[in-house]
């Protein structure tokens, strides 16, 4: 069986795995969970359809030249890249903060909003703007960019998981804008000290937050981005390999 996806909290939360068949099951990630894979060759995702899995044994991970897309609307700045622009309904503009102090500003179709404030793992949201389509969004988008991150890398993301909003710089980079409405996450993670990154898929669940699925296994706890693990061929089982340990785990 192979890891050929995943969904982001906001949108279930799980691991996307097809044992060959064309069928794709959705493993949820519930806190408490106990994952026992083990992680063997990485090839190439294939793709899911509406139809099902397409395999592809192609080496290139997480996928290969044949089935990577490009979303054109993630580099779109108001210009549309489409042959014909179909974003015609309501957008927000978003701030979205990461512990401590990173913000970031973003788009999304206005039924999204809370959605997509979820995938992203962001601790703080802002609605500032509201407009008709996702052209005039995107050059919204492009002048605060000049300002704030228009993107948060996973080390940034992975650095924020035991830290809190400073909120005093929330509230500075609120100050320029009319708020239309404001969003608080908890996803229930109540860490007390930044989780070792790795690409494993055992140990207890403790939750997940954007793409991360945070576990703990050996008294350690792991923070994976969800990604690393798309393409991997699956055996059960926790894995045997050797992991970095955090300092705390040799009190445990």
């Amino acid at each position: 069986m192979q890891l050929v996806g995943y969904e982001p909290s906001g949108r279930g939360s799980a691991l996307l795995i097809s044992d060959g068949d064309g069928t794709v099951d959705a493993r949820p990630l519930e806190a408490g969970d106990d994952l026992a894979y083990s992680l063997g060759d990485r090839h190439c995702a294939g793709t899911i359809t509406d139809n099902g899995h397409v395999a592809c044994d192609r080496p290139s991970a997480p996928y290969c030249e044949y089935h990577t897309s490009t979303w054109v609307c993630a580099r779109c700045t108001g210009t549309c890249l489409k042959d014909e622009m179909d974003c015609d309904e309501d957008h927000a503009v978003y701030v979205a903060a990461f512990a401590p102090d990173t913000f970031k500003v973003g788009v999304t179709k206005r039924r999204r909003l809370e959605t997509r404030l979820r995938e992203q793992g962001a601790d703080r949201g802002a609605h500032i703007h509201t407009v008709s389509n996702g052209r005039i969004a995107r050059e919204l988008e492009a002048e605060i960019a000049e300002r704030l991150v228009d993107r948060v890398r996973t080390p940034a993301k992975v650095a924020s998981l035991a830290a809190t909003v400073d909120e005093a710089g929330w509230e500075s980079v609120l100050a320029e804008f009319d708020v239309i409405d404001r969003y608080r996450f908890d996803y229930g993670l109540g860490l007390e000290a930044r989780p070792v990154r790795e690409t494993i898929a055992s140990g207890t669940v403790v939750g997940v937050t954007g793409r991360l699925l945070v576990v703990r296994t050996g008294g350690t706890t792991y923070a994976v981005d969800m990604r690393d693990l798309v393409g991997y061929d699956l055996e059960r089982g926790r894995t045997d390999r050797t992991l970095q340990s955090s300092l705390g785990s040799f009190g445990t």
